[in-house]
């Protein structure tokens, strides 16, 4: 009798769920870091030819991983936009490809008729740090609360630069207007990020200030006031369904005008 047949292990419950959320974190890392192309798998279609072929949206997964602020804002007008939104993207760095100006420039190159720009960017550029060891320092635990580092000040300063330069080369394309989405209060989720409040305040400060200052005719649209809690989903990063919808609402006055 053969007695090496070995019987099949099962881990504890409690240990199959440890592992399912590491699992779960690491797919959402590559997501953010653009591993193996996550950032395109993980993103709503690429459109390339719509019926107003003027309106461009570009930006990170707030608009890419489920599409339906695009949806809600076509629904609306009417019409279909292009779409070059990838996951993941980033304002600077190499670490996501495209980064939000390379989609910009992608969309130029395939035709440089455009009228609007509506979008995002920043975002991801404070995000990743924070999630992976906090190296900008842009987290404020309670004890730390209303004191965001100066390290974090002026990391976020470089991406003030890093913005006006981008909007203003969206201008030298001969776009005419821009529609700039901030960023709204992330939550605990899968990652813990209640403690990027402060971050996330200065951030739309400088993206707003980045707006008024580039060349382009740029407006600054600012959710904080709009998304809660029960708006974003499980990764305490992305919105579903209410929030797109909610986020749609406050583009739209901008948008509708422009049209």
């Amino acid at each position: 009798m053969n007695n090496n047949h070995k019987k099949p292990m099962y881990l504890p419950a409690v240990v199959n769920a440890s592992l399912t959320k590491a699992l779960a974190a690491l797919l959402m890392a590559a997501l953010f870091t653009g591993c193996s192309e996550l950032g395109y798998l993980l993103s709503n279609d690429k459109v390339t030819d719509a019926d107003n072929n003027q309106v461009v949206f570009i930006g990170d997964s707030i608009f890419a991983l489920s599409g339906e602020i695009q949806n809600q804002l076509e629904t609306k007008a009417g019409e279909t936009f292009r779409r070059y939104t990838v996951s993941g993207a980033q304002l600077s760095g190499e670490l996501i490809a495209p980064s939000i100006p390379n989609q910009f420039r992608e969309a130029v190159s395939e035709n440089p008729d455009i009228k609007t720009m509506v979008g995002d960017a920043g975002g991801n550029d404070i995000l990743i740090p924070a999630i992976f060891l906090n190296s900008n320092n842009c987290k404020t635990p309670w004890w730390r609360f209303g004191r965001l580092s100066q390290q974090c000040r002026d990391f976020i300063d470089d991406i003030y630069v890093e913005g006006v330069d981008f909007l203003n080369e969206v201008a030298e394309a001969g776009v005419q207007n821009g529609v700039l989405l901030g960023y709204y209060y992330t939550k605990n989720g899968l990652f813990r990020l209640k403690d990027m409040k402060e971050a996330v305040d200065y951030g739309n400060a400088t993206l707003a200030r980045a707006c008024r200052n580039s060349v382009l005719d740029c407006t600054f649209v600012d959710p904080r006031s709009v998304i809660n809690d029960s708006d974003i989903i499980f990764d305490g990063i992305h919105p579903a369904d209410s929030g797109s919808k909610k986020i749609a609402d406050l583009i739209w006055p901008k948008l509708q005008p422009l049209l």
